[in-house]
């Protein structure tokens, strides 16, 4: 199916972008990977980041070998599959299984920008299906496609150092994290509403670290202190303010495994005006204080 306004597809191309890059792991490389007991639960085969790829496009009859993830972070494009042509733009994400017959393109008059994986493994058919069962379909939508393209960047990056046992680890652990993503902050559409305790979980991430009292946070999205509450134990399992201090807690283990930044500093940036009062909340929260988990074992 073919718009008046677009080449054909067989007048596509499939790669050649200037600024491109593109691995592909050899064969022999992943029948040995899916016999190890991590990368045969997901591993990268292909992988790449193609700018402005204008006149990209691929017909796949008969499908692919395996489970494709493509992220359009810029531009717009299609994608064809079970007799539907579903448009992509900024944010969308198309999951296609294996095996499946389709084919997709980018947008004549402003061609997309794509981040792309191709995987396989044990466990990647579910991580489709609770996609596709998520959206409603191959296609859903990130509201910021930022986070899932950085972790296809540290995919790439880590195949093009050496496609060692260890480096496929890494890719494989990117990989999951972009799926787990997908799953679990894809929409429908561009168009989804997001649903009360969404907005409020968005609300939380964007202030942290300044907090935000129940009521205020139930006022913000329409629903009592009470609803609010439950909503939050019945999907996160912890209380309105017990998420703010998971983020802010988050944020700490950051600060402490990124920076150089004593104590006291890592305190007030992450909303907490007493470093003893910090240092007692994290040792709470993960068993060492904060000096101890900057000074452990890297790996643990």
């Amino acid at each position: 199916m073919v718009d008046m306004d677009e080449s054909p597809i067989s007048e596509r191309i499939p790669e050649g972008f200037a600024g491109q890059r593109m691995l592909v792991v050899p064969r022999a490389a992943v029948d040995r990977a899916l016999r190890h007991p991590v990368t045969g639960k997901l591993l990268v085969t292909d992988a790449g980041y193609f700018p402005h790829a204008a006149r990209h496009g691929r017909s796949r009859p008969e499908g692919a070998a395996e489970h494709l993830l493509l992220v359009c972070t810029g531009g717009a494009g299609w994608c064809e599959i079970g007799g539907a042509r579903l448009p992509v733009s900024r944010g969308g994400v198309v999951l296609l299984p294996a095996g499946r017959a389709h084919a997709y393109g980018a947008a004549e008059d402003d061609p997309w920008t794509l981040w792309w994986l191709h995987f396989t493994g044990a466990d990647a058919t579910g991580l489709v299906r609770a996609a596709h069962e998520a959206a409603g379909g191959p296609v859903t939508h990130l509201r910021d496609p930022a986070p899932v393209a950085s972790l296809v960047s540290q995919v790439i990056d880590a195949l093009d150092a050496g496609m060692t046992s260890a480096a496929l680890i890494r890719g494989s652990g990117a990989a999951w994290h972009a799926l787990a993503h997908v799953v679990a902050t894809g929409r429908r559409n561009p168009g989804s509403q997001l649903s009360p305790l969404e907005r409020a979980v968005e609300h939380l991430r964007a202030a942290a670290p300044k907090r935000t009292s129940v009521a205020a946070l139930a006022s913000m999205v329409g629903l009592s202190g009470s609803q609010l509450s439950a909503l939050f134990r019945e999907h996160l399992g912890v209380s309105p303010l017990q998420y703010q201090v998971q983020l802010r807690m988050a944020r700490a283990r950051e600060l402490l495994d990124g920076t150089d930044l004593p104590v006291a500093a890592i305190a007030r940036e992450t909303g907490f005006d007493d470093p003893m009062y910090f240092s007692r909340q994290f040792n709470q929260h993960h068993g060492l204080t904060p000096s101890a988990y900057r000074q452990r074992p890297q790996g643990t």
